[in-house]
């Protein structure tokens, strides 16, 4: 998407928010020549703070090819942030529905439009003790298999200085100045899946590609070995569980 098409919206969002966080943060992005500069694709993103979606859309605002970020569809009625939501064509996601493929139908029509659509994977901000991605959701890759259209993986880290996830008490920590860092990767290849049945394994192995890459990137900025495997909160919960109840005994 070229820059004359970014809409009023999307520039009216990026005066209010492109201010404060080149004047409180440093910035540290690469790999911005990855980002497609015509048709559709999927951005793969890790998420580890309330913060990140606002440093990840900076970075890719000034690529040229915003992204359409997926929200839950109650977000868009009514209210300035509705208004805001629709304005800037982010996607809706009606999880009432039972069937995956009509839950990201949009997502796909914006992708076949020549759309840039982001997903976080995980589903949420991420629950490993250390920061590092989680086991991701299927979507991503159901909707790359669908359209066949490129997925680039983003990794952020920085943000979580700023606004660490799940503190008790969500307040910026501004000074010293942190630095978000967002490192975009190339298309990862998924084309060993193209024209397999979308089966439950299918999707799990594209999606555990898509993490892999995105971990890679992460370990980069990081400067550190990512762990051998991606966490997963429910077996880490389960694992709780039973150190209490053999402790109880």
């Amino acid at each position: 998407m070229s820059r004359h098409r970014i809409g009023f919206w999307y520039r009216f969002t990026a005066v209010l928010a492109k201010p404060p966080l080149v004047v409180l943060f440093k910035r540290d992005w690469r790999g911005m020549e990855h980002i497609p500069a015509d048709g559709g694709f999927i951005t793969a993103v890790n998420h580890n703070s309330y913060l990140d979606p606002l440093s990840y859309a900076h970075f890719q605002y000034n690529t040229g090819r915003v992204p359409r970020f997926l929200a839950k569809a109650a977000l868009f009625k009514g209210s300035f942030v509705g208004a805001v939501l629709r304005g800037t064509g982010q996607i809706p996601v009606y999880r009432e529905t039972t069937d995956a493929a009509t839950a990201f139908r949009a997502a796909v029509e914006a992708i076949e439009k020549g759309e840039c659509v982001a997903f976080y994977p995980e589903g949420t901000l991420t629950r490993d003790p250390e920061l590092w991605p989680m086991e991701g959701k299927t979507g991503a890759a159901r909707v790359a298999l669908l359209t066949r259209a490129p997925v680039v993986p983003v990794a952020q880290w920085g943000a979580h200085e700023a606004m660490p996830p799940y503190a008790k008490e969500k307040k910026l920590r501004l000074f010293p100045r942190k630095t978000l860092r967002v490192l975009a990767g190339p298309p990862v290849d998924l084309s060993k899946y193209y024209g397999k049945e979308p089966t439950a394994e299918v999707l799990r192995a594209a999606t555990e590609d898509i993490m892999a890459a995105i971990t890679a990137l992460l370990s980069e900025l990081r400067g550190e070995p990512a762990p051998a495997e991606p966490y997963n909160h429910r077996k880490a919960r389960a694992e709780v569980r039973r150190k209490a109840q053999e402790e109880s005994k």
